[in-house]
């Protein structure tokens, strides 16, 4: 039997209400990720210059697929 429209519409702004809070819920840990990194920086020691992640820090030949064998 078919839904009322009233119930259906009622259904879809709820599921569209929780979708909405889990984004901005996403959206706030990012930012707080970011700020958090930004304080990071800014009280840290070692001048941003010299932070490295591990691709930067490993060698290239590292990073190469390997050669074709002959």
């Amino acid at each position: 039997m078919a839904q009322p429209y009233e119930e259906r519409n009622s259904a879809a702004k709820t599921r569209r209400q929780q979708e909405d809070q889990r984004r901005m819920e996403f959206r706030r840990a990012i930012e707080d990720r970011f700020e958090l990194r930004q304080l990071q920086a800014e009280i840290s020691d070692v001048p941003s210059d010299f932070e490295f992640n591990y691709w930067q820090a490993a060698p290239s030949a590292s990073r190469r697929s390997a050669q074709p064998a002959r």
